[in-house]
């Protein structure tokens, strides 16, 4: 069963941590723009403040500040300090102020947003703290000829920029990894679903094949030692090997079917305890005698309950036939409000030192009865023989733990 590829959810793409750190191109469009923007917006903001004209110096440092930010994505660190040695300069060489403080915002909020924190706040501290002293101790004998103090209005307009900027930024950051999170966690839980449902298909075939096999097994035992003495008897063996074998080749697909696509409905209803009466016609044919006696309303199960109960019913039955002397067992099904009980019983005695089974057979059953808020309680009887039984409650309280991993061994 492949992994599926979870579709990009949480948050616009291009704030995506990865995409930021490992994008093949550069941002050629939005650095253009920007530039545009800068260029254009500094001759128009130039009007009135009585600094110095815009020249060729100023535009290469505005072409600096700027065009940098190409590498926001892949160097960010270096696109932060340098926009704002760019910009602190052309402020010292006494240019107007304008639209490169948005270049500077754009740098902070790259280095932020991909986890370089420190970076960006050295380099705006660094601009801030620059603009303080060129603006209110280095202005006489900076250009232009004749400029004053900034006032401090302005400066607090400024600091208070630095902090809109850097608040932001953050802001933008933590719900970058809020979005990250959740999308790792999605994934996981996608991932988690997957290892259950493959959980739920290895037991499933290993329910269905361990009782056909079983009956497969004693009857071409019963084959092979009548052959000779009784062809007719060989015959009705070989004969039920056949419908055994049919009948799991059938469900073996419609197992399989279930892989086809995702979202993809059964072909054919899952099996529940409404097909009992093909499992007591199977262990007969196995030379195993079962009688069945319920009580209550069967029509209340749900599907999963009533498949769980199937299951573990055919898992006993196998059980008693290859690891039980016994040829009859008793099934018993009550029906109750919200539970169902399940009790499988055999006289006995074991023909081997693993009565009731040794392999992946109990473990299914307490993995089912458990994925159900059940319980099952299996072993010998006082008087000799063997019992299982199962207590299913039809709503479990905890339908989405994962199940234990399953032991190598087989049944």
């Amino acid at each position: 069963m492949g992994e599926l590829q979870p579709p990009h959810r949480g948050g616009p793409p291009w704030l995506s941590g990865v995409r930021s750190r490992t994008a093949p191109g550069l941002p050629w469009v939005s650095t253009a723009v920007l530039l545009v923007f800068v260029m254009v917006g500094t001759g128009f903001a130039e009007e009135g403040q009585g600094r110095r004209p815009l020249d060729l110096a100023a535009r290469l440092l505005l072409f600096v500040a700027v065009g940098v930010l190409l590498l926001r994505r892949r160097r960010p660190v270096v696109a932060v300090a340098t926009t704002c040695a760019a910009t602190l300069v052309y402020l010292a060489a006494g240019y107007p102020y304008g639209p490169v403080f948005v270049a500077v915002a754009v740098g902070c909020f790259s280095a932020i947003v991909t986890g370089h924190r420190k970076a960006a706040w050295w380099s705006l501290g660094g601009l801030w703290a620059g603009h303080i002293l060129v603006s209110h101790r280095l202005y006489r004998w900076l250009p232009p000829d004749g400029d004053r103090a900034a006032p401090w209005t302005q400066q607090g307009f400024i600091t208070a920029w630095v902090v809109a900027v850097v608040a932001a930024a953050e802001l933008l950051r933590v719900r970058r990894e809020q979005w990250a999170a959740a999308r790792a966690e999605r994934e996981a839980a996608e991932r988690r679903r997957a290892d259950e449902e493959r959980l739920r298909m290895a037991r499933e075939l290993h329910d269905v094949l361990a009782h056909s096999i079983s009956v497969i097994n004693v009857q071409a035992g019963v084959g092979l030692a009548l052959l000779d003495s009784d062809p007719e008897q060989a015959r009705t063996a070989l004969t039920t090997i056949k419908g055994a074998s049919k009948e799991a080749l059938d469900e073996v697909r419609q197992v399989l079917a279930n892989l086809r696509t995702p979202g993809d409905a059964p072909t054919s209803p899952a099996p529940s305890l409404d097909r009992l009466p093909e499992l007591v016609e199977q262990a007969a044919a196995a030379g195993l005698t079962v009688t069945v006696e319920s009580e209550g309303d069967p029509a209340a199960v749900p599907p999963g309950a009533g498949l769980a109960a199937f299951r573990i019913v055919q898992e006993a039955l196998t059980n008693v036939v290859r690891h039980s002397g016994s040829r009859t067992a008793e099934v018993h099904i009550g029906y109750g409000p919200g539970r169902l009980r399940l009790r499988i019983d055999d006289a006995g005695p074991a023909t081997g030192g693993d009565a009731g089974g040794s392999g992946n057979g109990l473990v299914g059953m307490r993995e089912r009865a458990a994925a159900l808020g059940g319980t099952i309680e299996a072993g010998p009887r006082p008087d000799g023989g063997f019992r299982v039984l199962a207590e299913l409650p039809f709503t479990g309280p905890d339908r989405d733990r994962r199940p234990p991993e399953p032991p190598e061994e087989t049944t």
